[in-house]
């Protein structure tokens, strides 16, 4: 599948599957299992993955309107299967034995990712056999749904950035603390504590330059859950300047992806996480009474909104987006 098909293949399980179980999900204690068999089925888990290996390889605008697709059904169930493309691009990139071990089942699906965004908070020493995981990160989503994590750790030295695939499962030196979030806690989002945690040699991924900051296009990717979650919004209250509103802030973000500036992206982000509180605040008023009910999408956007406010945001993004929430209102007279 190419292109718009799997932009269809994804709204398809959105309203068939996802948004029809969403509010379920939202007081589940994790995504259902199923969910995910579906995006695997309809070859979902290899978007981002190469055609050699079952992949679609999808040119970023069009894996963010996969995104957008899937957010806009069930958040929750998108957050979890989004975390999965990050190793299937790494272990791609690595090529070699790990990709010959690992590529294939991670395009379709039968092997499921996580990532462990770890920087300087862990430590990974090479040892005889392998390498030594120290540390904690305080945010690793769907366990208990992913079958291997990739922990991108720090060097001994400091100086270097380790990427390690390493199985999401019980084992000696690694302490699993489940964390209760606003919203979005069916994803299941734990903190790992890893104390001198084993991982063999041949689960190297890489080893290499320490990244600094976050590209735009994984910027531009983060921001797709809060365009999906405004589109839901747009066909809730019904066709108008909403959806005006959703066009004209991706076509802003795109822009800013492909140039890369980066005051550029950070204000595009912060533009699509206003719209997202803007298009919940509509979709409540819109709803009435009814959406302070817990069994009302009105109010389960409304916290996804807030979510995405602070989800894969740095404090460029934080400033802009304060600066935008306080802005003196413009006051328009009634006489």
């Amino acid at each position: 599948m190419i292109g718009d098909e799997v932009v269809e293949a994804a709204a398809w399980i959105s309203d068939q599957l996802l948004f029809p179980a969403a509010l379920e999900v939202d007081a589940a204690a994790e995504v259902p299992a199923g969910h995910l068999d579906a995006l695997a089925a309809a070859g979902l888990y290899g978007v981002a993955g190469p055609a050699g290996a079952g992949g679609s390889d999808l040119a970023l605008p069009v894996y963010g309107r996969v995104i957008e697709a899937l957010a806009g059904g069930c958040l929750a169930t998108t957050f979890v299967w989004l975390q999965h493309h990050g190793t299937v691009r790494g272990v791609a990139a690595a090529g070699g034995a790990i990709a010959e071990r690992w590529l294939a089942a991670l395009c379709a699906g039968t092997v499921r990712a996580g990532v462990v965004q770890a920087g300087p908070r862990v430590r990974a020493v090479e040892v005889d056999g392998g390498w030594e995981l120290t540390g904690a990160s305080p945010w690793v989503t769907g366990w208990g749904r992913v079958d291997v994590i990739n922990v991108l750790a720090r060097g001994a030295d400091g100086d270097a950035e380790v990427s390690l695939l390493v199985d999401a499962a019980p084992q000696p030196g690694l302490t699993v603390c489940r964390q209760q979030l606003v919203a979005v806690n069916a994803s299941a989002t734990v903190e790992l504590a890893f104390d001198r945690v084993r991982v063999p040699a041949d689960r190297l991924i890489r080893v290499g330059p320490l990244a600094v900051g976050k590209p735009a296009q994984v910027l531009r990717v983060h921001a797709s859950l809060a365009l999906g979650m405004i589109g839901r919004c747009a066909r809730i209250v019904g066709a108008g300047p909403l959806d005006d509103a959703l066009e004209a802030t991706r076509a802003a973000l795109d822009a800013a992806a492909e140039d890369e500036r980066p005051d550029r992206v950070y204000a595009a982000r912060a533009a699509v996480g206003e719209l997202a509180v803007r298009a919940a605040a509509a979709t409540v008023v819109h709803t009435g009474s009814r959406a302070v009910r817990s069994d009302s999408h009105a109010q389960r956007l409304a916290r996804e909104a807030t979510f995405l406010l602070v989800f894969g945001t740095r404090p460029p993004i934080r400033d802009a987006l304060v600066d935008r929430l306080t802005a003196e209102p413009v006051v328009r007279s009634t006489v």
